[in-house]
């Protein structure tokens, strides 16, 4: 039913779609990196090392764009929670879009040297500041919004910007990749990123539209908004955040497997066109897209736990499938390969994982607790996954094995995590549960 406020009237479903228009911008933005990580920045910024070391380097610049993300999350996690959810959106949003549009304008460093990566280190770094403090915000926006018994299904919403965001960036570099490849090193892959301006320009003409969150508002009413939220956060809700780091783990290790690992695997490793890991990419997209909401759903009828616990589960499972799929070298088995673990199951986990996260939190902390956990938690979830894996396969012999091993375990921990918490998809979000 739609919400009452003092800017008018609004409905659940406006602002989750608002709040999944934003993300798509944004993670478009932090995606493109990753996909063009292993076919171009590699070698244009990294071009003096071997084809192996220059992909780790440029994995480590992308490795500090995780390193960022909670730095990000605390600083506008704190203003979240202190001035509000929408302010804080349109300034993330806006130090992404600049931080990727300059990538775009970037020298490479045949034409300025070692300040080349030195130059795409900082911005990544300001890209990895400005999704810190974005995906918290967005969440927050679509849950405290939505209905009792509904928020699985609205708090989905926004995470549909992940496969969107990849989808986006992903087609974008499959379709600038069938230019010469000449043209392609020396200005397709800049197009990718300076489109981003407009992206940005649209994203924010629709956040200027969203109204601030009922349960904020009720906060900053009955004058319990909190001095210093970091604090009170690991004051009252210690446990609730170590256990979303350890529940997160399998749902950041899967997407940077599947998502930016396998594009640089089947392209590098088993010699096929980079266009045939991109489209398995973008297939997986689409599908995810279109299960999210569903598991979203879901969630609301049998809880958050069991889906998320089972569905990271069977990932760790099918993981080794998947992997010998590829083996076969067979464009069609390989999109299987991916689509499965991808597209199939993963929305189970990071469909349910938005309203999972939010209802651990108290309103007061809550942009602080779910901005910690999830940006926090990408730092070994995310950002260290392609760099171990690329590390673990010469280990297994070229074969992929320990990497399917190293999912499996993550599997495990997850599993466990979410195993330990209180199921909490019936209560009252505007009811503190951990009063200090």
């Amino acid at each position: 039913m739609p919400i009452k406020s003092e800017e008018g009237v609004v409905s659940p479903g406006t602002v989750a779609f608002a709040s999944a228009v934003g993300t798509t911008i944004e993670w478009y933005d932090f995606f493109l990196y990753g996909v063009v990580t292993p076919l171009a920045l590699n070698k244009l910024f990294f071009p003096n090392f071997d084809p192996l070391v220059g992909t780790l380097l440029a994995y480590i610049t992308f490795f500090v764009g995780f390193i960022a993300r909670p730095i990000g999350g605390v600083i506008f996690g704190h203003y979240g929670d202190r001035i509000g959810r929408k302010a804080v959106l349109i300034l993330t949003l806006l130090i992404m879009g600049i931080a990727t549009f300059l990538i775009g304008l970037l020298p490479t460093y045949e034409q300025v040297g070692i300040w080349a990566p030195i130059m795409l280190l900082v911005l990544r770094v300001f890209q990895g500041i400005g999704l810190g403090g974005e995906w918290g915000g967005a969440v927050l926006m679509a849950v405290e919004h939505s209905p009792t018994g509904r928020r699985g299904f609205y708090g989905s919403w926004p995470q549909i910007g992940v496969p969107a965001g990849l989808l986006l960036s992903s087609g974008m570099v499959y379709l600038l990749s069938y230019l010469p490849e000449a043209d392609f090193f020396s200005w397709g892959w800049r197009v990718a990123f300076l489109i981003s301006a407009v992206l940005v320009v649209v994203g924010l003409y629709i956040r200027l539209k969203v109204m601030e969150t009922p349960a904020f508002n009720r906060v900053k009413e009955e004058k319990k908004v909190a001095g210093v939220p970091v604090l009170d956060l690991f004051k009252t809700h210690g446990k609730n955040t170590l256990l979303g780091l350890g529940a997160r783990y399998i749902e950041g290790v899967t997407f940077n497997i599947y998502g930016v690992f396998a594009v640089g695997y089947i392209a590098n490793t088993l010699g096929l066109p980079r266009q045939t890991a991109l489209a398995g990419v973008m297939i997986s997209s689409v599908v995810m897209i279109i299960m999210l909401p569903i598991y979203g759903s879901l969630s609301d009828k049998i809880g958050r736990r069991k889906l998320f616990a089972i569905g990271g589960l069977f990932i760790g499972l099918v993981t080794f499938p998947a992997f010998w799929l590829m083996q076969t070298l067979s464009p069609i088995l390989i999109w299987i390969a991916i689509a499965i673990p991808f597209a199939i199951i993963y929305p189970a986990v990071y469909g349910p994982q938005a309203a999972l996260f939010s209802e651990l939190f108290d309103t007061r902390v809550r942009y602080t607790g779910i901005s910690f956990v999830y940006q926090f938690s990408g730092i070994f979830a995310s950002g260290l996954t392609p760099i171990i894996a690329t590390a673990l396969l010469p280990s297994g012999g070229g074969k992929p094995w320990l990497i399917c091993l190293y999912v499996l375990v993550v599997s495990i921990i997850s599993a466990l995590s979410v195993y330990a918490m209180a199921e909490s998809f019936k209560r009252d979000m505007t009811v503190d549960n951990n009063r200090a």
